[in-house]
């Protein structure tokens, strides 16, 4: 696997076997791990523990609200308490959904330029569509954006590639022409799965144990500028 070091800048796009980027969301193309920390942090302070430290959760925030509740309280799905406290994580966030959220840090760039050569973007993610929506509203992406498939848009979720297949469906775009970008191994297998060349967003949410190098992906990037050497 090779990592991309890379940023053409602003050349513009003469020839190029892709027509689409699409980006996972929490986690790559939106940094949202201090509301998401803010409302686990939130309903543990009001069961009586004490908050955890932000370094502590965001590496957590990619694999959503099921798995922060397990960071939080320690429980698993099924147990007596755990969905009440997930419905509480749930609302909390809903509610407070892009106090501190926004794009990474060189990504407003990449959209621009992304829309300024006359290709497309979308967002394939698991998280659903009732939160997903909101947020992109708050941060005026919705209209921006080509596609949008969420977690619950069709059956299946990443890994299965079928929602990245869909949203080539619902673009009429070729697999083939998609670069899909995301920050964990799921991310990267429903990509290459589904056809498409595949990026690591190593500024995502990486776990300590996370070995971005075995997922199989066409190449590892440390910022979002590095996406543009893919393009040229």
């Amino acid at each position: 696997m090779s990592t991309s070091t890379t940023s053409p800048g602003s050349r513009k796009l003469t020839d190029s076997r892709y027509t689409t980027v699409l980006f996972d969301l929490d986690g790559t193309l939106l940094d949202t791990a201090a509301d998401l920390a803010a409302a686990l942090n939130a309903v543990i302070v009001a069961s009586g523990a004490k908050a955890l430290p932000f370094e502590l959760i965001r590496p957590v925030v990619s694999h959503g609200g099921n798995a922060l509740i397990e960071l939080g309280f320690g429980i698993k799905p099924g147990e007596p308490d755990f969905e009440p406290l997930r419905q509480q994580f749930l609302e909390y966030y809903a509610n407070n959904i892009a106090r501190q959220t926004s794009l990474f840090p060189g990504m407003a760039a990449l959209l621009g330029e992304i829309e300024q050569r006359g290709l497309r973007w979308g967002i394939v993610t698991n998280k659903p569509t009732w939160l997903t929506e909101p947020l992109l509203r708050a941060l005026h992406l919705q209209q921006r954006v080509a596609v949008v498939v969420c977690g619950d848009t069709i059956a299946q979720r990443k890994p299965h590639p079928a929602p990245l297949l869909h949203a080539c469906r619902q673009i009429r775009a070729l697999p083939r022409e998609c670069l899909y970008i995301g920050d964990a191994e799921r991310d990267i297998r429903a990509g290459r799965d589904a056809g498409m060349t595949t990026l690591v967003a190593l500024f995502g949410y990486l776990l300590e144990d996370d070995r971005p190098e075995t997922w199989g992906a066409s190449a590892m990037i440390r910022e979002p500028g590095e996406v543009l050497a893919w393009l040229s």
